[in-house]
């Protein structure tokens, strides 16, 4: 997830503060960020679990070395897929919340 966090606070540096900005994001262009976004953090988590998986194996098969490797990396896949999991119920959430708003 350190990955989708440092994409995320480099995309909130890069957004110009000044209301007078020349270019301004369309509808289309924040979807499709927005998109992508999630996109990549969804293939982050799923490439995280996949390398678990495999060193997992290799363990089993008795081709790992290094038992501390293969729990490190099952607890970072652990740790990324819990972190993916609160945020979609925090996304989830705030769709409630903007839903029960009164216009």
């Amino acid at each position: 997830m350190n990955a989708i966090n440092n994409q995320l606070f480099t995309q909130a540096l890069n957004q110009p503060t000044n209301n007078n900005r020349a270019q301004q994001v369309t509808p289309n262009e924040a979807h499709q960020s927005f998109a992508n976004t999630l996109k990549n953090a969804i293939n982050e988590v799923n490439k995280t679990q996949h390398e678990s998986n495999v060193k997992t194996e290799q363990l089993i098969n008795g081709e790992a070395k290094d038992l501390h490797d293969v729990m490190i990396t099952a607890e970072k896949a652990g740790v990324t897929l819990q972190t993916a999991t609160e945020i979609q119920n925090k996304a989830i959430e705030a769709y409630r919340e903007v839903m029960r708003m009164q216009i």
